[in-house]
């Protein structure tokens, strides 16, 4: 085997550099004043509160300095994950030694004020946080929360292919340190797949780098060792104040780097090491890959109308919401597949979620082994779901958007949960960012939540769960949209604004099987537009005040409703029922809380003020109290929608078991207007007495009744 070593001088050269970036880095979590040290350190020079990450900072400092090195030699775009993003002080110092920081805040000048003004920024009031976070040049991954580097990593170099991304695994996300690039290699493999079209799953490198941890800190700070285990991982000297040992410690861990040595008179890197780090985009704090919204491009999209269901009336039956909307989605893939920036994620889901047209134009991206009866796997194609991982879907549609391209998850509803945390972390990146002028906006987070909470009476209680929905929109309103389309062209209607839409996380709710369609496509133009309004032709009494108001949000909550709204205006026909329809949820926000919040004034003309309002939810209950708790007639709104009740049923069941069904709807309508007297007493019995019938028939027949699965709106007088 050769080995081939550095000169003698490019070797000091790489070291003095590595002291420098270990020196920035100690000063960013101790330093308050006197950052070069012209003066003995006292204990007015050390922050108050020292905050920060030590123990993975100088191995990540090592790191950068020789992948500088290599993109210097090989003029390589790579850009830098740091999966322990703890060691911010990493990212941050060397992308003030490249020079990044400086261009991007020029009041943290290249001089001794300067650095004195990055120390102080560093994990102090009004500064920046301790993670690569996102006010960070180059990061794309704050690291805060462990276990996606690589998912990151990885989807930012598909369609990517030549850059190179080194991601750095520490030894709290895998029990190794692996860093992944290996410059020749890649290089190799690269080649031979191009020239040769070798697309053979190939044995991708990976260094394992065994450092010490806290690596050139203290050895040992009272009698106990602190380099390389446990006491380094966080701020090894914790309390000069008190120890004033600790003080002398500090200083001479400080003078340990030969500061002198590093910077100038001026507090300039000297010009022999500054020469080390690449020039302009090359520098990895400056690459664009880092800053996605740089490199995004507009989808082209097809029209969306051309692929609408014909509504001759309300109530037509339709194939299935999202068979509807595959056909587009198709054609967008096939519309950017020049371009390749757009893909559609999945955890094995996308044909059970009704997006099977997708694979008419393209394939499951799958390098592994095949066999002979596998179905639409190839080495390349649009669609990433042959891997039964929510979190990796997640993981690789983020770091697709965040190197500015486009996409869309699709997940069944309940088990969307498991990446809870992950669009936490992605929410607050999109809140901070959309505060940095330097940071382009970037493509929205996309998520397509069919095989709902309605529609898994098949799979049982455990597949059971809106909740996601709750979690969502406790995130920033700059941020956040759910959408609830009723029917197929709502929906084509609605992802085709979340495609075209930049740096938020948009969440749609639709069905996949056979359903009511109810609105033609210029009304579902129309109606996903304002996002919320009054369905005249299911409303009857226009012109006069309502005597109750029929809300419903959801593509099974709208089919109940109108049917229970059918039958009240059979029933009591006097009554004067209003129905109202909501597709954007943050409608129901007051407008001061969320940008799509109606005015009091506008909620007030579509529920009033005064009337009972019955609203059917897709999840539970209580997320639309707490949405409408300041609204004038909170007082009458009454909430239907999954209370926790589920099994193996029948479709319909579903909506009983859980008091979301027509019946129970028209029942808690007559229980609020006391004017329906005598007729309303005996309408309840019936439908108390239908309600045993249901439960009756299911049990011996295994299906709903004849008049719930051939029900049609009938345009009721």
């Amino acid at each position: 085997m050769n080995t081939r070593t550095l000169n003698s001088e490019l070797l000091h050269q790489m070291d003095a550099y590595w002291r420098a970036a270990n020196y920035l880095s100690v000063g960013q979590i101790y330093l308050f004043d006197n950052p070069l040290l012209k003066r003995p350190l006292t204990l007015a020079d050390v922050k108050h509160m020292l905050l920060g990450h030590w123990g993975t900072t100088p191995g990540q400092n090592f790191i950068y300095v020789h992948l500088n090195r290599v993109i210097k030699k090989y003029d390589l775009d790579m850009i830098y994950v740091s999966g322990p993003g703890h060691g911010g002080p990493a990212v941050v110092g060397n992308t003030y030694l490249e020079g990044t920081y400086s261009e991007i805040y020029p009041h943290i000048s290249q001089d001794e004020a300067g650095l004195q003004k990055l120390f102080l920024l560093f994990s102090f009031p009004g500064g920046i946080p301790s993670h690569a976070s996102p006010e960070t040049p180059g990061s794309i991954h704050e690291g805060g929360e462990l276990g996606y580097s690589l998912s990151h990593s990885f989807e930012a170099v598909f369609d990517n292919p030549d850059l190179i991304v080194a991601c750095v695994v520490g030894d709290g996300e895998a029990e190794t340190g692996p860093l992944a690039t290996a410059v020749e290699q890649i290089k190799n493999i690269q080649e031979t797949a191009r020239s040769q079209g070798d697309l053979t799953r190939p044995r991708w490198p990976m260094i394992v780098l065994n450092s010490p941890k806290g690596w050139t800190g203290p050895k040992i700070v009272d009698g106990l060792q602190v380099e390389g285990i446990f006491r380094a991982h966080q701020v090894p000297l914790s309390d000069p104040a008190t120890h004033p040992e600790h003080l002398k410690l500090l200083e001479d861990w400080l003078r340990s780097y030969r500061p002198e040595e590093l910077f100038d008179e001026q507090g300039r890197l000297k010009p022999e090491l500054a020469e080390l780090a690449p020039k302009g985009e090359r520098r990895m704090g400056a690459n664009p890959h880092a800053n996605g919204g740089m490199l995004l491009r507009d989808l082209r999209m097809p029209d969306f109308r051309d692929y609408g269901q014909a509504v001759p009336s309300p109530g037509v039956r339709g194939i299935g919401d999202t068979r509807v909307l595959g056909p587009f989605l198709r054609d967008v893939a096939k519309l950017n597949q020049e371009q390749r920036n757009f893909r559609v994620f999945g955890p094995d889901e996308t044909i059970s979620n009704g997006l099977s047209a997708l694979f008419e134009t393209t394939q499951r991206q799958c390098d592994a082994a095949t066999v002979p009866n596998d179905e639409f796997l190839a080495p390349t194609g649009r669609v990433l779901d042959s891997m039964l991982s929510e979190h990796q879907c997640e993981g690789w549609l983020e770091g697709y958007l965040l190197t500015g391209r486009h996409g869309l998850f699709n997940c069944y509803e309940a088990f969307i949960h498991i990446i809870d945390s992950m669009f936490n972390q992605h929410a607050k990146w999109l809140k901070v960012t959309a505060g940095l002028p330097w940071r382009r906006k970037i493509a929205s987070l996309n998520y397509l939540l069919a095989s709902h909470v309605w529609r898994q009476d098949h799979n049982g209680f455990t597949h059971q769960d809106p909740g996601f929905i709750d979690h969502v929109v406790n995130k920033k309103a700059s941020v956040v949209r759910v959408y609830f389309p009723p029917d197929a062209n709502c929906l084509l209607s609605v992802m085709d604004h979340c495609l075209r839409s930049r740096h938020y996380v948009n969440v749609v709710i639709a069905g996949k099987h056979p359903a009511p369609q109810w609105l033609t496509m210029d009304a579902a133009v129309k109606h996903c537009t304002e996002g919320i309004g009054i369905w005249q032709w299911a409303s009857n009494g226009q012109g006069a005040a309502p005597d109750v108001v029929m809300a419903c949000c959801g593509d099974v909550p709208t089919l109940e409703t109108l049917a229970a709204v059918s039958i009240l205006r059979e029933h009591l026909p006097d009554l004067k029922i209003r129905v109202v329809n909501v597709i954007d949820l943050m409608k129901l926000q007051p407008q001061r809380e969320h940008p799509h919040g109606l005015s009091d004034m506008d909620f007030d003309e579509i529920f009033t003020k005064d009337k009972p309002l019955i609203f059917a939810f897709h999840g539970y209950p209580w997320l639309i109290h707490r949405l409408t708790y300041r609204r004038t007639n909170h007082h009458n709104l009454h909430v239907r929608g999954y209370k926790e009740e589920g099994t193996i049923t029948t479709t319909f069941d579903m909506t009983v078991l859980n008091d979301l069904d027509r019946f129970h709807l028209v029942m808690d309508t007559i229980d609020r207007l006391p004017q329906t007297g005598d007729k309303g007493i005996y309408l309840k019995q019936q439908l108390k007495d239908k309600l045993i019938e249901h439960k009756q028939y299911i049990d011996k027949h295994g299906q709903d009744m004849p008049e719930i699965r051939n029900w049609k709106w009938g345009n009721p007088k």
